[in-house]
């Protein structure tokens, strides 16, 4: 019997990439020699992307669609597709055309080799994005190895092929602000990393902007480790022991007769500088707070309007 492949790909505002999308994603699958089934998530699109989808599903018995309520964001997106695949291995990559379909068969014959995780990282910079996005996207990866406990290579992307084994276990995560790239090094099993060259989108732009990389990074940073915690208690500690070591130096003032006159601009630098950094560690602590809060809820990660994986999963074809 044939292994499956279930390929799942959020989009967002893809209405003019769908169609060749899929065709290049035929083309390199079909040398293959594999099953395999397209399941494209629409993230809750503002133009024509769901059309583009369904009628690609009209075409072929093995595209399928999920149509979320509303925009949730990209790997919620790809943990509803993860939900519902149910092939022998998944891969995710996004619509853009930016994760090269001809990477697939080296991906596969790896996966056959024993490995469990094949994930893609740039070789160098994306040259097809802004100045800003890349000097973002550089600080964003530096900011989760400093502060995190897991390690990703800069530029590791969400194009990668996961075995069966590894998708069961990424099921059964129920967490609010999920980080795919950082959950699949998490789990372990046997990884290797491949190198690639992102391709030019074929149409649009890309859509993180540098607050957005920056929400990405606190949040990603936040779920993989509490070293945040250590470095506000690391500068509460290290200012207490500051303030003791004054002590000495008032009284060695008072006794020289060294009366010092107190400006009011370094009386106010140091109340506002000394406020400040509580409000960081505060702050700092209710994020922390805020998570919990809303993990507590159990709200759902994602809400699904309308699928057409209802029908029997057998029109996987082989092609």
């Amino acid at each position: 019997m044939k292994k499956k492949l279930s390929i799942v790909i959020p989009a967002f505002n893809e209405e003019k990439n769908i169609e060749f999308l899929v065709s290049e994603l035929f083309k390199s699958l079909s040398i293959t020699g594999y099953e395999f089934e397209l399941i494209i998530i629409d993230d809750g699109s503002k133009d024509k992307t769901l059309d583009a989808i369904k009628l690609q599903a009209d075409i072929y018995p093995n595209v399928f669609y999920i149509e979320l309520s509303k925009n949730f964001g990209k790997d919620y997106a790809l943990k509803a597709g993860i939900d519902r695949a149910n092939g022998d291995a998944l891969i995710t990559m996004d619509a853009d055309l930016q994760h090269p379909p001809h990477l697939l068969p080296q991906m596969l014959k790896l996966w056959e080799d024993g490995y469990d995780i094949i994930y893609t990282y740039r070789e160098e910079a994306n040259p097809h994005v802004k100045g800003y996005q890349r000097v973002a996207s550089k600080m964003f990866y530096k900011g989760i190895n400093a502060l995190s406990d897991i390690t990703l290579e800069n530029g590791i992307s969400d194009f990668r092929l996961l075995d069966q084994k590894v998708v069961k276990e990424l099921k059964q995560i129920d967490e609010y602000e999920i980080f795919f790239r950082g959950m699949v090094k998490w789990v372990g099993f046997n990884q290797i990393g491949i190198p690639y060259t992102p391709a030019e989108r074929h149409t649009g732009e890309a859509s993180y902007s540098f607050f957005r990389l920056a929400k990405l990074a606190i949040g990603s940073i936040m779920a993989f480790s509490v070293r945040p915690l250590y470095v506000a208690t690391g500068l509460g500690l290290f200012f207490s022991v500051s303030a003791v070591l004054y002590i000495p130096y008032i009284f060695i003032s008072y006794f020289a007769g060294y009366d010092a006159v107190s400006g009011w601009a370094s009386l106010i630098a140091t109340v506002a500088f000394f406020g400040g950094l509580q409000l960081l560690v505060l702050g700092i602590i209710g994020m922390y707070l805020g998570k919990i809060f809303l993990q507590t809820k159990h709200r759902p990660n994602y809400i699904v309007r309308s699928t057409n994986l209802l029908k029997t999963r057998n029109d996987s074809v082989r092609v």
